[in-house]
């Protein structure tokens, strides 16, 4: 390691004040810490949002479910309120990395981080949350912008994430062993909207597949995406798994993740 500073505000403001300043904001450290030690980032002032409790919690507000950003997988996953209304979300917070990974990872540090295999953003995607900041609120749809890019600004800090209630969800990912990363992991929701699909685990990052959620608008059941066509130019391919068979995996899980939304 080398030298920097570590800052712990116990408030909101204070965190604020400090990221204002040019310092890197500290979520969980599941990315951050390892990227410092293998030299990839250097930040020289680091800020732990750890003890900042404006940023913690869970909460039913109306129809829609707030999850504060600093709060931690294993926390979303055991949460009754997320169970009842969203389990798909649950299911997929319980299945992130490993036991240590879910007690120390947040759903902001994830979501900012914006990794193209993460779990979390195919959920905000999916479900069209919106999420919370300390200047602003972004629509899923503007947030992600692709391989490791987001909406946010320098020194803006997201405090909470709102996803509207949906009809039906659920995420089905086919992991990554080494990792347990998303391999293909598809997050499917029934909204007032309409169905939407978003994939993580296949290129630069999550997206929508306008191909599949027309598909489900019609029937939403396993049966109707079986026949989509999944363009395997649009997808990458690495020493894991190819192109062409991450392609096939979106209809597999896709179809997967239907089934579990409907029980």
């Amino acid at each position: 390691m080398y030298a920097f500073t570590l800052e712990q505000p116990k408030t909101l403001a204070d965190a604020k004040r400090l990221t204002a300043g040019g310092a890197q904001a500290l979520a969980g450290g599941q990315t951050l810490i390892a990227s410092m030690k293998q030299r990839l980032m250097r930040p020289e002032n680091l800020v732990d949002l750890g003890g900042v409790a404006e940023l913690r919690g869970i909460k039913v507000d109306g129809q829609n479910l707030v999850i504060g950003a600093m709060t931690c997988h294993q926390d979303v996953a055991n949460n009754a309120d997320v169970r009842k209304h969203i389990p798909g979300l649950a299911a997929l917070a319980d299945g992130i990395g490993d036991r240590q990974v879910r007690a120390m990872g947040t759903m902001g540090g994830s979501v900012a981080n914006n990794d193209p295999a993460a779990c979390y953003p195919s959920a905000v995607l999916g479900l069209g949350a919106t999420v919370v900041t300390d200047r602003r609120q972004i629509a899923a749809d503007d947030f992600f912008q692709g391989l490791y890019t987001t909406a946010l600004e320098p020194g803006e800090l997201i405090t909470a994430i709102r996803f509207p209630i949906p009809s039906k969800a659920a995420y089905a990912k086919f992991r990554q062993p080494a990792s347990r990363f998303a391999l293909v992991g598809v997050f499917v929701a029934l909204t007032p909207g309409g169905p939407r699909v978003a994939i993580t685990g296949t290129g630069n990052g999550v997206f929508r597949h306008q191909g599949l959620e027309a598909a489900l608008a019609k029937s939403f059941t396993p049966e109707a995406v079986k026949d989509v066509q999944i363009d395997a130019s649009e997808i990458s391919g690495d020493l894991h798994a190819s192109a062409a068979y991450r392609a096939h995996l979106i209809t597999v899980q896709t179809q997967a993740a239907v089934r579990q939304a409907n029980g």
